[in-house]
C-alpha cells in the first residue's frame, strides 16, 4: 500500500496514478527527485502480479534513476514509468497516446523515454501527444534506440571492472556470462565478441536464443537456472532486477558482476556480502547509464560522436568508484552511492543558498520543450 510515509521513507516527491478505460490503459509514474533537473526516466510495460508489485517496481526504479543522472553528472533528475499489462497484447496506437497525453498533463516535471517492452514505434505515438519524451526517432531530431548506447556503456563498466581484477583492460580470452539477450544483452555481446571474449548465455525467449545461435554460433547456451553457477570471469545480468539475492549470491563463480539490469542487488547487504566474497561489483545505475547520457543529448542536439564521448567517461567513473570502496571500506554499491548523494545534497545547498536565483529552464527547452 501506497503511503505518504513510504514516500518520505524513499524520497519520493510525487506519485500519480492514470487510468483510461476506452483503451485499457493502467499506469503509474514515480517522480522520486528533480534536485538536478526534471526527472527523466523509461516506461517499462509489464504484466504485473499484483498492482502493489507494478508499485513497488516503479518506486525501486525511479529511485534509481535519481542515482543515475547524479553519479553521471547529467542535469537530470530521476523517475520512471509503468504500464501494468500484456505487451503482447495489449499494446495500441490509443493506448500510447492516452499515457502520451498524461504526461503533457505532469507539465515537463516527467520526461519518459523507451525501456522493458517499450520500443521506437511506442514512443513515436507517445511523442504525437507531448514533447515531453526522448528517444523518438532520428529523422524527428531524436536518437532512436538507446540499446547500443546502453550496451556500449556497460561494456567501458565491463573493461574497468577486468582492469580493477586482472591489471588489464583487454577482455580477449575473458568469459562473460550475459543472463537476458534482449536488446541490450544482444548489443553487449556484440561488442564482447568484437572484443575477443568467449561468451555464454540464457534467456527464456526462444527468439532470443535463436537470434544468438545465429549470430554468435561459438556462444554457449545455458539453461536459467545455472546461470549463476556457471564458470565465469563476468556474470553480467541483463534481464530484470533483483538476480543476486540469498538464493543466488553463493552459487556464483565469477570474479566480476557487471551487467545492464537496474537493481540487481535485491538488498544492499547483498553487495557486502560481494565484497567479502571478494567480487568486484560494477553498480549497475552507472554502468548501464549509456542510454541515458544518449537521450539527454537530445536536448542540445544529438550527435552520435558526442554520445559515444559521453559514454566512454563510464570506464573512468567505474574506476573512481573503486577507490572509494577502498578508500573508505565500503561496498562498491555503497560507494556509488555517496558520490551520487554528494552530488545531489551540494546542488541543493546551493538552491538554498541562492534561493530564487536559479535558472530552473529544462534541459531540453532549447530543442522542443
Amino acid at each position: 500500500m501506497l503511503t505518504l510515509e513510504k514516500m518520505y521513507s524513499m524520497g519520493h516527491e510525487e506519485v500519480v496514478f492514470f487510468q483510461d478505460k476506452s483503451c485499457g490503459l493502467k499506469a503509474i509514474i514515480a517522480i522520486h527527485d528533480t534536485t538536478l533537473g526534471p526527472a527523466l526516466g523509461g516506461t517499462r510495460m509489464w504484466q504485473y502480479a499484483s498492482e502493489a508489485d507494478a508499485l513497488e517496481d516503479v518506486l525501486r526504479l525511479s529511485r534509481g534513476m535519481t542515482y543515475k543522472a547524479a553519479v553521471s553528472g547529467l542535469n537530470l533528475g530521476g523517475g520512471k514509468a509503468v504500464i501494468i499489462g500484456d505487451p503482447k497484447k495489449d499494446k495500441s496506437e490509443a493506448l500510447f497516446r492516452s499515457f502520451g497525453r498524461f504526461i503533457e498533463s505532469l507539465n515537463g516535471r516527467y520526461i519518459t523515454a523507451e525501456d522493458v517492452n517499450t520500443s521506437v514505434d511506442d514512443i513515436e505515438h507517445i511523442f504525437t501527444e507531448t514533447n515531453y519524451v526522448t528517444g523518438v526517432a532520428q529523422q524527428y531530431g531524436g536518437s532512436g534506440n538507446p540499446a547500443p548506447y546502453t550496451a556500449l556503456g556497460v561494456f567501458r563498466g565491463i573493461e574497468a571492472s577486468v582492469t580493477k581484477a586482472f591489471g588489464s583492460r583487454s577482455l580477449k580470452g575473458r568469459t562473460v556470462a550475459i543472463q537476458g539477450v534482449g536488446s541490450v544483452g544482444f548489443e553487449l555481446a556484440k561488442l564482447l565478441t568484437e572484443a575477443g571474449a568467449a561468451i555464454k548465455y540464457t534467456d527464456i525467449s526462444e527468439r532470443g536464443i535463436q537470434m544468438m545461435k545465429e549470430s554468435f554460433p561459438g556462444a554457449k547456451f545455458i539453461q536459467p537456472s545455472e546461470i549463476f553457477s556457471t564458470d565465469c570471469d563476468v556474470y553480467a545480468p541483463c534481464a530484470l532486477g533483483a538476480s543476486i539475492n540469498d538464493d543466488t549470491i553463493h552459487q556464483l563463480r565469477c570474479k566480476i558482476v557487471a551487467g545492464a539490469a537496474n537493481n540487481q542487488l535485491k538488498e544492499d547487504r547483498h553487495g557486502v556480502i560481494l565484497r567479502e566474497k571478494g567480487i568486484i561489483y560494477a553498480p549497475d545505475y552507472l554502468i548501464n547509464a549509456g542510454g541515458l547520457m544518449n537521450v539527454s543529448i537530445e536536448f542540445e542536439g544529438w550527435a552520435d560522436s558526442k554520445s559515444r564521448r559521453m559514454i566512454d567517461t563510464i570506464y573512468d567513473k567505474t574506476l573512481a568508484v573503486f577507490k572509494i570502496a577502498e578508500e573508505e571500506n565500503i561496498s562498491v554499491n555503497r560507494a556509488a552511492d555517496v558520490m551520487a548523494e554528494k552530488r545531489i545534497e551540494s546542488i541543493k545547498s546551493l538552491k538554498h543558498t541562492y534561493l530564487g536565483k536559479v535558472d530552473h529552464r529544462m534541459p531540453g527547452q532549447k530543442r522542443r520543450f
